[in-house]
């Protein structure tokens, strides 16, 4: 079977390309706006670029009428920007932070997730998240209708039981995201997992 998403399928490349390319990472990410108001929104079109330097880039697109989402525009005006790791603990406040709030609303509230404040940029952690990543925008690249943020990676919060100091590695068998599956509602956790030893 062949898709052609540049015509016969292009109104369905979405929904096609989001069940298909599973399990994706999740990005609850974390703006504020000019005037102080703090956004939380979770991405599924999420991942790490590069680690030299350490760069993430995810896609926030525009609402239904076409402007953009309180996410783009807080990025924008600020340059700067949170990405908070969903695990299982979080994984149904991260589902409340994707209700379309009135712009300034604060999203966390609503999810009861806190705000803690970050080291180097404005836009606050999450404090429940096993992980964040303290961000500034490297550049937006508008292709097409997609907006990708990258972002480099200035700070990184880990939960003390996550990181193991004296080999400075994570202890991965104590990180227990989830992925975003199908569209619009699945996701799946990453308890079972299998070791592959890679070829010399």
């Amino acid at each position: 079977m062949e898709l052609n998403l540049e015509t016969d399928y292009a109104d369905r490349s979405y929904t096609i390309l989001a069940s298909l390319v599973t399990p994706r990472p999740i990005a609850l990410v974390t703006t504020i706006s000019v005037d102080g108001k703090i956004n939380a929104a979770p991405f599924s079109f999420f991942n790490l670029l590069g680690a030299n330097p350490p760069i993430c880039a995810f896609a926030p697109g525009d609402r239904d009428n076409g402007t953009p989402k309180d996410t783009a525009l807080n990025i924008r005006s600020g340059h700067e920007f949170v990405v908070n790791l969903v695990d299982e603990k979080i994984a149904e406040a991260m589902n409340q932070c994707a209700a379309s709030l009135p712009f300034g609303e604060n999203e966390l509230v609503r999810a009861g997730l806190t705000a803690a404040p970050s080291s180097i940029v404005k836009p606050p952690r999450i404090l429940e998240s096993p992980a964040s990543l303290e961000c500034v925008e490297w550049g937006t690249l508008q292709i097409g209708k997609n907006r990708v943020v990258i972002g480099l990676i200035k700070r990184l919060h880990v939960r003390d039981e996550l990181f193991d100091a004296e080999k400075k590695r994570i202890h991965t068998d104590k990180l227990f995201t989830i992925g975003r599956m199908a569209s619009p509602d699945w996701y799946c956790r990453t308890r079972d997992r299998f070791e592959m030893k890679r070829p010399k």
